[in-house]
């Protein structure tokens, strides 16, 4: 196991189509020497600094993760092995391609290599651009052998650099979305600092660096960004046309690196859905981004070899079936208030059905079941039917599966996040049900979007977007901690904008009848710098400290059995074992594996469950023949699962495979009346007594604290 030890008005103007900046203040406007070319010099003055700070934030941020990184694992000293092991489970499987990729002769080869391996799956030859998301590793390996830096700079150096650059991206994205929406960059500062300040909630970067999602949220970023500024009513034709051009390709990016950008992007979708719906958003530009999202998966779904699992996904049901119904319902957004009322909710119920109708057709099509296992988990989870499905149960027992830690909302509230969310959330959730009323109200108005009348209650799209897309992905990271990271970065995001919004100000003052144009100045600039200075003061002392404090890699035990597999076993070896581990023997070793943990493939789910009979009670003629079906050679048992106290009981490992197989789990506690006592010990344990039934089939050929490797006899 790895341990760390110690080393020695008043909207001041409407904001600029061109540039994110609006003039700050009204008062402050009017101090400016009159005319255009005094007003055009404050507006470049304003973008010059404003985009300064945002790259220089990003820089600072990106160096800071990394310094964090460096002085955790004293990254620049430890061995070569050493940085391997650190990019622990699928990072490591993941980095093993762009080293895979570098040590070929070629990058044809290279390429080869990947479209046919036989290395990851054992007797099976599976191409590997079509199953996981790793064109990012090849993209950087064949840059690393272009540029002329190989004697500068390591191969290791290069990946990692460039994941914490892509932080400087991400922050710098969160920035400009907050000034977007604010129209001062006071706010994206204020952004970037906040998710700073809240890094245990908003990344873990620095510990988890080859992560798909360290590769898409950048981009996932960009895109929201450039929704933002599209969203905005009046823009001009070439200022549209290249902003869609910079949502289609950050929405495409952030599809091919991340698995997972279906589900995400479904959560946009239906913030695009709901806002149309309520006449929040212009639908020509709801059309326009449900177009970009379809054309991107498509995109993808060809580089991946034509992936079933994307052509089957929520996402292009979803939007077709949204396409479907507005044709089918052609007057949606004329009549009363309850006339409007009931053809949204059959609206809403025709795109359900449409959805799930084509969902299981293409599915049934292609054949579908790379993706059951999450919607098993999710049945599970809400409660929806308790279930003895090992995949499920896997998911469930996980802490990054579960619901998210009360403790969280304590360290946001610390940095004073929380707090300004939730007075900035109230405030827009109450103005948003307003408008959606009296545009649901009123059909015959035929103002466009985000025009009212004055003296109205008005929420601009862009601002609707936003606030959507922070309480969709805000209930998702409530019920997924792993999510949580979509969602605090967006936090921060929004309660900066609202904090520096005249608009919020202006509606807040009003509230209380102390409207003033210089109190309103006073307010969204006096509050943000305020809070900026407590961030100062409170955190920088201890982001210094954190700097200074200076650590080691330390995992002896990983580091032996990488070394003597190296030393002791042929080349073409077959090894099984836990799924974390593997990935590591394949990163340090290159010997094939049985199972890893990329675990999207319906067939690779069921080699995992039968190699990990190694920790259930099975007999040990079961347990060879198990394992030889899939070619192994030597099989790894790890006593930290074996003899496992982490979890509670019912969710260590152990429990699951007996409750899978029907065997009562071991322990003081109730079992399911069903489940009936196993015929044989856990083999785990009882291998390590060398009785002549186990010693038949395996034979002990390296042992640690941690480890103890059998290899297996190739009698029939």
């Amino acid at each position: 196991m790895i341990s760390i030890r110690q080393r020695r008005e008043i909207r001041a103007t409407e904001v600029s189509e061109d540039f994110p900046a609006q003039e700050e203040n009204v008062k402050l406007e009017n101090k400016l020497p009159s005319g255009c070319t005094s007003r055009r010099l404050w507006k470049i003055l304003s973008l010059t600094i404003g985009g300064t700070v945002a790259l220089c934030i990003g820089l600072l941020t990106s160096v800071y993760l990394a310094t964090l990184h460096e002085n955790d694992l004293w990254f620049s000293n430890i061995k070569e092995v050493e940085r391997e092991i650190s990019f622990r489970t699928e990072c490591g499987l993941y980095y093993s391609y762009y080293k895979q990729m570098l040590q070929a002769p070629t990058v044809v080869q290279g390429f080869h290599g990947l479209i046919y391996d036989n290395k990851t799956e054992s007797m099976k030859t599976i191409n590997l651009l079509q199953r996981m998301n790793i064109y990012q590793e090849v993209f950087l390996s064949i840059l690393y052998r272009v540029l002329p830096i190989q004697k500068y700079l390591e191969p290791v150096y290069f990946y990692i650099y460039t994941l914490f650059g892509l932080q400087a991206i991400y922050v710098t994205a969160l920035y400009i979305t907050s000034w977007l929406l604010s129209g001062t960059w006071l706010s994206g500062l204020l952004a970037a600092f906040w998710y700073v300040t809240n890094r245990i909630d908003t990344t873990r970067v620095e510990f988890t660096i080859p992560l798909r999602e360290n590769w898409a949220l950048p981009f996932f970023a960009i895109q929201i960004a450039a929704i933002t500024y599209f969203l905005r009513p009046n823009l001009q034709p070439l200022s549209e046309r290249l902003t869609l051009l910079a949502i289609f390709i950050s929405t495409f990016l952030f599809s091919l690196t991340w698995q997972f950008n279906q589900f995400m992007m479904l959560m946009q979708a239906l913030v695009l859905f709901t806002l149309d719906s309520l006449d929040m958003l212009p639908a020509v530009k709801a059309t326009w981004l449900y177009g970009i999202q379809i054309t991107s998966l498509l995109l993808v779904c060809i580089l991946q070899f034509f992936n079933s699992m994307i052509l089957g996904s929520l996402l292009i049901s979803f939007n077709l079936s949204v396409f479907i119904a507005r044709k089918l319902q052609k007057n949606l957004k004329t009549g009363s208030f309850l006339n409007r009322l009931g053809k949204l909710l059959l609206h809403l119920f025709m795109v359900l059905c449409l959805t799930l109708f084509l969902n299981n057709i293409i599915k049934k099509i292609l054949n579908l079941k790379s993706d059951e296992h999450i919607f098993k988990f999710l049945k599970a989870k809400f409660g929806l039917g308790a279930t003895r499905d090992f995949d499920a149960n896997l998911y469930l027992c996980e802490e990054a599966f579960g619901l998210l830690p009360f403790n969280t909302f304590g360290r946001l509230s610390d940095t004073l996040l929380f707090y300004a969310y939730v007075f900035v959330l109230s405030i827009t959730v109450t103005v948003a049900f307003v408008v959606a009323f009296h545009n649901l109200s009123d059909s015959t108005n035929q103002q466009s979007v985000g025009k009212t009348e004055k003296g109205t209650v008005n929420l601009k799209p862009e601002t609707a977007y936003n606030l959507i897309h922070t309480i969709l992905f805000g209930f998702l990271a409530l019920s997924t901690m792993r999510m949580k990271y979509l969602w605090t970065s967006h936090m921060c995001v929004f309660a900066s904008f609202g904090l520096c919004s005249p608009e919020i100000w202006e509606l807040l003052l009003k509230s209380v009848h102390l409207y003033n144009p210089k109190r309103i100045c006073i307010m969204r600039y006096s509050v943000p710098i305020l809070i900026l200075l407590y961030l100062c003061y409170k955190f920088w002392p201890g982001m210094m400290d954190e700097l200074s404090e200076l650590r080691e890699f330390y995992d002896p035990d990983t580091v032996e059995l990488m070394n003597w597999i190296n030393s002791n076993t042929p080349r073409k070896a077959v090894f099984a074992g836990s799924m974390q581990l593997l990935a590591g023997v394949k990163l340090c070793t290159g010997r094939t594996l049985t199972n890893h943990p990329h675990y999207e493939d319906s067939s690779l789910r069921e080699r995992t469950r039968a190699v990990y009979q190694i920790y259930a009670k099975r007999a040990p003629e079961e347990v060879h023949a198990l394992l030889r079906s899939f070619g192994t050679d030597y099989v790894i048992l790890e006593d930290s699962i074996c003899y496992e106290r982490r979890h509670r009981r019912g969710c260590r490992l152990r429990d699951l495979l007996d409750i899978a197989n029907g065997h009562m789990m071991d322990g003081p506690g109730e079992n399911d009346p069903d489940l009936k006592p196993a015929d044989h010990p856990r083999f785990c344990e009882e291998i390590k007594r060398n009785l002549p039934s186990y010693v038949a089939h395996f034979t002990r050929v390296f042992q640690n604290k941690t480890f103890h490797v059998y290899k297996l006899s190739r009698n029939k």
